[in-house]
Order: C-alpha cells, then structure tokens, then sequence
C-alpha cells in the first residue's frame, strides 16, 4: 500500500536569506520522504496568504512567525504546524504549536571568541534599533557585550537612526562617525550581514583600512552578501539549514498523531565562516601594524623577518627590541605573531 500524501503549506519571506536557508533544510528532509506535497507562495511575508483550507485539504503548515497576520492565520488554521523565527515578533509564548528558533547567546560568544582570539582589546557592536521583531539583534549586543566583560572588555554599540535603506546617507553618515570615534584597531560585530556590509561600506566612505584598523564579522552568512562586501564579509552560520531540517522532522511526528514533549526548541550556530574582514591579528604599535601589512601585501615572495623590518629602516625592530635589549612580554607575542602570518603565506 502507497503512503499516504500529506500536504504541507511552507510560509516564508522569500527575500530573507535565514528563511531561505531554513527552507533548504525543510527540503533536505522532504527529499528523504517523498509522500510530501508542497504549497508554496514566494512572496515577501507581508504579502503571503495561506491556501484555501476548505479545498486544500491540508495536513500542516511550517510558517515564519514574524509577521503577525501570518502567526494569527497559522493559529486559526487548527491545523499541525510548527513556527520559526529569530526569537521575536507574533509567536504567543503560551501557544501549542512548537516554535523553532536560534540561540543568539551562542552567535555573539563565537563572534567574541573569534574576535579575542585575534587579539583586538577594542570591541564594537553595530546593531539596530528596537522593534517588535528585531529584538535577537538587542539579545546578540546583550550577549556580546557580557561575555566581552569576562574578559574585562568593553563594548561601544551603534543602533544607528530608524531610517530605511532609501535613507542611506544618514545611515552611512552616522556609521562613519560612530566608527571614527572607535580606538583602532577595533573588533566589530555586526548584528546581521546586512548591517556588516553598511559597516564596510562605511569605512570605505571614511577611509578605514579592513581589517587592520576594523575588523567586521556578521550573522547570517549570506553568501551573495558576504562575497559582494569589500573586503569579503566574516559571518556566522547561524545553523538555519539545520532549524529547517528539524521543524520538518516535528511537523511529521505530528501529523503522525505524537505529540511533541516541548515547545520551544533553541538550534545553536554551526560556526564561524572567515574571510578577509577579520583576517588580521590585532597591533596596538602603529609600526608593527605597518609590518603586518607590508606581509600580506608581499605574501607570495616569500619574505622573512628580516625583510619586514628593512622594508620599515628598522623601525619596526626598533619597536619590538628597546635599547635595553631585553625583549618585553608583549613584544615577544608581536613576535610570535609576525613569525605566525608568516607561516601562514609560506606555501602560498
């Protein structure tokens, strides 16, 4: 005997890179299970309807609650259904239906860690201002900014002017002078990839080497995004393949008659994708970071040490050797860090 088809209506903004990517993982568990038929509308969220329940026919709905027509719709169906979203906006905390979404606690610390590890001691966040559906970026800055002070870091935040992307003037004048205030070298992290990019563009405007006087790293790792950016964005990959992947998996227990133990389902970031915006190690001296430079400029001739410093008349040794001729501790990891990006281009 055939399995049974099971319809299934998939809400979603179409132009929302963390949509899309939890769609791909909707789509990875369907192609396992070919008893699925979609119902699809590629529409913006605002603009997306459900079918017409009286002849659809349906057995459940994986829709994004970020939209509160959408949550209300969902909600009325009394139809098998699971929510997604950033944390926020139109999901009811009391609701039945099972409610998928990131763990942005998790995002900040891998874009702290990454960052520290770089060895900036200057730290920034570039997020948005509040709204009812963009309080993950509040909770990432929040995040952000207390596992810096573990380390006894501070953070200076940008929320930026509530304009839109038309008004982009006042949001790049804004970004420039907030960035400009910055110490340098400073470690940033964007809310999302679209706010990393206006940083980028930003420091392009007002004449801020990336990375080495900025570095930048984003949430979402949208790579059309992320390869567009000059220099080529950080971001992290905020598991949403793997969200899509497990709200598929419930809705199917679910239409299968199990009931779900829980409601609330927290999916951690799968990592860090590096690129160039934060492919630097953080040099408080003027002339060391002048060296650093010089090394990736002349990555593929195979230079030494000695050449970094003749390159600078010796004024880079001059900074990591005082007349002394003892070698203090954090000259020694300044060291430890051009024989580093050494190493790194070697084989280049």
């Amino acid at each position: 005997m055939a399995p049974r088809i099971r319809r299934v209506a998939l809400i979603y903004d179409a132009r929302c890179v963390y949509d899309l990517k939890v769609m791909m993982g909707v789509a990875s568990y369907i192609r396992e299970r070919p008893q699925f038929s979609v119902y699809i509308e590629e529409n913006a969220l605002k603009d997306q309807r459900l079918p017409d329940l009286r002849s659809w026919q349906g057995d459940g709905i994986i829709a994004d609650f970020d939209d509160p027509a959408i949550a209300r719709l969902v909600q009325q169906a009394r139809l098998p259904a699971v929510g997604f979203g950033g944390g926020y906006g139109w999901y009811a905390e009391r609701s039945s239906i099972p409610y998928f979404y990131t763990n942005n606690r998790a995002i900040a610390m891998l874009a702290a860690h990454h960052l520290l590890e770089r060895g900036f001691n200057s730290f920034g966040y570039g997020g948005y201002p509040r709204s009812p559906i963009n309080g993950w970026s509040e909770e990432r800055e929040q995040a952000f900014v207390k596992c810096l002070e573990k380390y006894d870091q501070s953070c200076a935040v940008f929320h930026g002017p509530n304009r839109s992307m038309r008004q982009w003037p006042v949001v790049q004048r804004s970004l420039g002078e907030w960035l400009r205030q910055l110490r340098k070298p400073v470690g940033i992290m964007a809310a999302n990839d679209n706010r990393g990019r206006q940083i980028l563009e930003a420091c392009r405007t007002y004449e801020l080497r990336v990375p080495d006087e900025v570095a930048v790293i984003g949430v979402d790792n949208d790579e059309l995004l992320c390869r567009l950016s000059s220099p080529q964005l950080t971001s992290i990959e905020q598991g949403a393949s793997k969200l899509g992947y497990a709200a598929a998996a419930l809705l199917d227990r679910i239409m299968r008659g199990r009931k779900p133990r829980q409601r609330h389902f927290v999916i951690d970031p799968t990592g860090v994708v590096t690129r160039q915006s934060t492919d630097v190690l953080a040099i408080d001296d003027p002339k060391v970071a002048q060296a650093m430079v010089f090394i990736r400029e002349h990555a593929c001739d195979r230079i030494k040490v000695p050449d970094v410093c003749s390159a600078y008349d010796d004024g880079v040794q001059a900074g990591i050797w005082p007349d002394s001729g003892e070698l203090p501790a954090s000259s020694a990891r300044t060291v430890e860090r051009i024989s580093a990006f050494e190493g790194r281009y070697a084989n280049l």
